[in-house]
């Protein structure tokens, strides 16, 4: 028989036991849960609110950079993050050689003049341009779930009263010439002879990013570029002008149709045309990247898309910035940005993180998200345990379809926010998966100092990179006004061989809705305003040259059969001097 001091001794013993083995237990699964990482992800793609924690259950893979602690990164070696943000490139480009592009044309012969561009720059007393100040207003941030909807993290957001402005404006006359917004990938031009003599205007252009609930009734439409303005309202123009817009439509598949869209007097969109129809009131050439349109009424103008399948995507841009935390020595915020791939909203983007002393800590990353209604998955990965700790509960967050596929005039945004156990840790390396469900994913890697003015930061552009803003006259234009004015003569003017402005236009690709150009006092000028605008960012006129060339080896169907003579061959262009 056990004594009753026995007894008290044994159940102390095993209370003893069970109580180790649940602190073991509990420690190992809270270890878990902030290293592993995985698929079992619930779908919200019905939400409206901000992001979503969930957990993950599969292994990741490690980091090989994390594999000899003792390993110090390379902070002389800088990288270049470079991006078509503003398309004017270069400043100090020569024009061609008036006799190189003439040659394939008989009789028409005009001395070679190289002439160097001279442009109107603004300049700017700081950084950034005055009046450009960061907006986070609205810019969702995290809620957690199975923590009674507490807040585990709250980004530091500055909110500004105004919205940065993004306007050019420049003086223009009869010589004309071209309008740009830098960093954004909007530019508009003037043809010469667009405004009438002993006239001059104040043109400007405005960039608003807009709501997509704002466009339709139905909400099947989603902006696909910024909003753009131009003016004066009353502006009078005897041709159309070229602007140039900058859209973020994945255009390689037939998944979406495309429409111009106006704003009227009482704040509706009403359309102007889709880019596939044709139509005799504006003309709208579609690139992978860019649109360029070609316009006779002033107004605020935007590119909108009602996807056809659920294949059809927009492109993303993703970025990751960090910066030390303000209220820790200890800690580091990270902020990862999914935006429209699109100058304008990234030069937002840019604008912010400067204000508030952000770094770009890797090259921006491209995906496309489809409209297939899954949301997007934002995911840190590969944090070192032994040096740094994230805040529970917001290794993984999520934007729901809603927020990602309507334009939003706020960029999305979430942040990880990590400590590091003592001031020794002074590099992170980590990962950010940025995913959509049933989707693409990109990996942003992030291998960066934490000790502020250290070498290794990535840069990226701002506007003061770009702060061209306007030509104006002949040397804003590719084309020498001469050799223009000789090839509007010439194909303008009705030729029984066939060499006419339609073949100048098939021969420069533009193989669609002609009853526009035939609209035109001048189709041949307006076909080269385009062009113009196609080709803004080029240095050289090889394209024309080339297709000035083919012309001029084009035989109609009478020559073919029975010949031409020299003489011929050279009477069939309009002589011009």
């Amino acid at each position: 028989m056990w004594s009753s001091s026995d007894v008290a001794l044994y159940s102390g013993l095993a209370a003893g036991v069970v109580t180790v083995v649940l602190l073991i237990i509990a420690v190992t699964l809270y270890r878990r849960s902030q290293s592993e990482y995985g698929v079992d992800v619930i779908d919200s793609s019905a939400l409206t609110g901000g992001f979503q924690s969930f957990s993950f259950k599969t292994s990741r893979q490690a980091n090989p950079l994390l594999m000899n602690s003792s390993m110090q990164p390379d902070l002389t070696v800088s990288r270049t993050y470079t991006s078509p943000m503003c398309f004017q490139d270069s400043i100090d480009k020569d024009l061609m050689a008036e006799r190189s592009l003439l040659d394939p044309l008989p009789n028409l012969k005009v001395k070679g003049v190289a002439e160097r561009a001279e442009y109107h720059v603004m300049s700017h007393p700081q950084t950034f341009p005055r009046g450009l100040a960061p907006d986070y207003r609205g810019v969702p941030v995290g809620t957690t779930l199975g923590r009674r909807g507490k807040n585990l993290f709250t980004p530091q957001v500055s909110l500004t009263p105004s919205r940065p402005l993004h306007k050019a404006t420049a003086v223009f006359g009869y010589a004309g010439g071209r309008l740009v917004v830098p960093s954004t990938g909007i530019s508009l031009l003037v043809p010469h002879g667009g405004i009438s003599e002993d006239t001059t205007w104040e043109m400007y252009m405005i960039i608003n990013q807009e709501d997509s609930i704002s466009v339709s009734e139905e909400g099947s439409e989603v902006f696909l570029s910024p909003a753009v303005t131009y003016g004066p309202p009353g502006l009078d123009l005897s041709c159309p002008i070229a602007m140039t817009i900058a859209h973020c439509a994945e255009v390689s598949a037939d998944n979406w149709t495309i429409r111009l869209k106006r704003q009227t007097q009482e704040n509706k969109w009403e359309e102007v045309m889709s880019v596939d129809e044709e139509s005799t009131s504006c003309y709208c050439l579609l690139e992978t990247q860019r649109c360029h349109l070609l316009l006779e009424h002033p107004g605020r103008y935007a590119l909108v898309g009602e996807p056809l399948n659920q294949e059809a995507a927009k492109r993303l841009r993703m970025a990751v910035f960090g910066s030390p935390d303000s209220s820790s020595s200890l800690g580091f915020t990270l902020r990862v940005y999914c935006v429209d791939d699109t100058p304008h909203a990234f030069q937002e983007v840019a604008v912010g993180e400067h204000s508030r002393g952000g770094r770009l800590l890797e090259e921006p990353k491209m995906m496309l998200f489809r409209g297939n209604t899954f949301s997007l998955q934002v995911c840190i990965q590969d944090v070192p345990q032994l040096l740094w700790s994230i805040k529970p509960f917001t290794t993984c967050q999520e934007f729901s379809f809603p927020q990602v596929w309507a334009s939003s005039q706020c960029p999305l945004q979430c942040a990880f926010s990590l400590e590091r156990y003592s001031h020794a840790s002074a590099q992170l390396s980590c990962k950010i998966s940025v995913r959509q469900v049933k989707g693409e994913e990109q990996i942003l890697q992030v291998y960066t100092s934490v000790v502020e003015n250290e070498k290794g930061v990535v840069p990226f552009f701002t506007q003061s990179d770009c702060t061209v803003t306007s030509q104006t006259g002949s040397r804003a234009f590719k084309i020498p006004l001469s050799i223009r004015q000789r090839i509007s003569a010439t194909f303008d003017t009705a030729n029984a061989k066939g060499k006419d402005w339609q073949l100048l236009a098939q021969k420069l690709h533009i193989d669609r809705n002609l009853c526009y150009f035939a609209c035109q006092e001048s189709p041949s000028s307006v076909i080269l305003s385009l062009w113009e605008a196609q080709h803004q960012d080029s240095g050289d006129l090889d394209s024309l040259a080339s297709a000035l060339e083919e012309i001029g080896k084009v035989q109609s169907p009478r020559t073919a059969t029975h010949g031409c003579s020299r003489e011929d061959r050279d009477s069939e262009f309009t002589p011009l001097g």
